[in-house]
């Protein structure tokens, strides 16, 4: 679940992070109160929420259970917890 929440804050932070580095690089701008101030703000979280969508929809495409699988709850197995999983 933790990667989940990662992956999705790292989504929405990256069209700030690539912005922020555009602006430095160029040397346009310099770190300081008024950095975000002339930033087109909307649409970097536009774009973050774009690029969240798309790792959400990525992450329940291509990860889990196959179609019409069953679960196997968590179990104990010679002492040691197996994890639950979809067969």
């Amino acid at each position: 679940m933790l990667r989940v929440v990662l992956v999705n804050f790292l989504m929405f932070l990256l069209p700030f992070l690539i912005y922020a580095a555009i602006a430095l690089a160029t040397g346009k701008r310099k770190i300081g109160e008024g950095f975000w101030s002339d930033a087109p703000v909307k649409w970097l979280f536009v774009a973050g929420l774009g690029l969240m969508l798309i790792a959400v929809g990525a992450l329940i495409s291509f990860s889990g259970g196959g179609p019409g699988g069953s679960y196997e709850p968590p179990h104990m197995e010679n002492g040691v917890i197996k994890p639950g999983r979809i067969n």
